[in-house]
């Protein structure tokens, strides 16, 4: 009880300096709420923009790893491509052994890439990623199927010319009309469609969307385009374990396997890439943390203003209520009481800056922003009320320790 009294008395003294200089109190809490508002509107930011991006490149898959010619993850002018560039193709026979052969792999599948124009009667639509999969593509990667089904194992072995569609071309070839059963032509060969992509929507970045894409069995996409050794160079990828953080039992499994079946001898290097989804997300990661490292300057900055603000509104409080406070002590209060009832007072005065803040930063994600949605999450909610609170406690700990000092004779006697 004695604590709830103490908490209450310390709100009413609050309220009370509010009202008796309300201009003075607004601009020293402005410093504490622009801080707040910057901290908080950053990490809201980068919070949505890491989660949009993630999200626009979950075609990565989850827990994967890929092997292929190129290193994904370097970059800059010292990047060999001349290197990788020389390096051979992976093969058909390369994705069977691995198949048959890896132990840490929870599934493995082989996938080719081509941008392609698709026709339907008069209407055509250009641009399109199209991409021959293997009926393990499921297994590795997420499938999300609308309308319609995905491939039976039989279409893909007897390598049928069926088609899944994304929806952005289906509604461009049959504006009208119901597109599973009918029939699309890409380079000459008639496709049937089977099923459609769930619509993704727009992406933040330029990053492949299912919206746009369209995909068939892996043998169909070999009639189209030269694949293997000598021609377009398809990708194998496997997906790891649960059990395998960072996928290293995976990652040195497939090194040992995939240097076997190209005769690599102990002394030369790789002549292919195992590039792990997990890398890029890692560089996403480091980027935004930097972008978080300076949202925390520059609201600092502003903070620190505040924080001065709220210890001159404390230091003013505490020459105003000298009287009350050689009072309270005459009367047997003790000094940890003065100095939780300034503490309490000085956190409750931040608390308004930050609940300001954060209120400013709620009224800012209704901003439309097109694809990217702005969402105040309740993690930095509590980070802008610790932050405040902090910022309270540590700018009225002096001139609350200074009114628990005051000796209770000299403060009934001051003016």
């Amino acid at each position: 009880m004695i604590v709830i009294k103490l908490i209450w008395e310390s709100i009413r003294f609050a309220i009370q300096a509010l009202k008796s200089n309300l201009t003075r109190t607004i601009l020293s809490l402005l410093g504490v709420t622009v801080g707040i508002f910057a901290i908080i509107a950053v990490f809201t930011l980068v919070d949505s923009l890491e989660n949009n991006i993630k999200n626009s490149l979950s075609f990565l898959g989850n827990n994967v790893m890929s092997i292929d010619k190129f290193d994904y993850v370097s970059s800059g002018p010292e990047y060999p491509w001349w290197k990788y560039f020389r390096r051979p193709n992976n093969s058909y026979s390369e994705y069977t052994f691995l198949s048959s052969s890896v132990k840490n792999a929870d599934a493995v599948t082989i996938f080719a890439d081509a941008n392609v124009t698709v026709q339907a009667g008069n209407n055509s639509y250009s641009g399109t990623s199209l991409k021959g999969v293997a009926f393990s593509y499921k297994d590795v990667y997420d499938v999300p199927i609308d309308v319609g089904r995905y491939f039976t194992e039989l279409e893909i072995t007897s390598a049928r010319n069926v088609i899944i569609l994304g929806v952005k071309i289906a509604k461009s070839l049959f504006p009208s009309t119901d597109p599973l059963g009918k029939e699309v032509k890409i380079r000459g060969q008639k496709y049937v469609v089977i099923g459609l992509f769930e619509e993704e929507g727009e992406a933040l970045f330029d990053t492949p969307s299912k919206d746009e894409a369209c995909m068939i069995p892996y043998g169909s996409f070999t009639k189209l385009y030269n694949v293997g050794r000598y021609g377009m160079g398809p990708s194998i990828a496997l997906k790891g374990r649960e059990d395998d953080t960072g996928l290293i039992s995976l990652e040195n499994e497939v090194r040992g396997l995939m240097r076997a079946k190209r005769g690599l001898k102990p002394t030369q290097e790789d002549d292919f890439s195992i590039n792990k989804s997990e890398y890029i997300m890692n560089t996403i990661g480091s980027i935004f943390d930097v972008i978080s490292g300076a949202g925390w300057i520059i609201g600092g900055f502003s903070i620190l203003v505040g924080g001065f603000g709220i210890a001159n509104i404390m230091f003013v409080s505490v020459k105003e209520r000298t009287n009350i406070i050689g009072i309270q002590k005459s009367l047997g209060a003790k000094n940890y009481f003065i100095l939780f009832q300034f503490l309490f007072e000085a956190m409750f005065l931040s608390l308004i800056g930050g609940i300001t803040g954060i209120i400013m930063v709620f009224l800012i994600t209704f901003i439309d922003l097109g694809s990217l949605e702005l969402i105040l999450s309740l993690s930095n909610i509590i980070l802008g009320l610790g932050v405040s609170s902090l910022i309270g406690i540590v700018s009225g700990i002096v001139p609350a320790t200074l009114a628990a000092r005051l000796d209770p004779v000299e403060a009934i006697r001051s003016t």
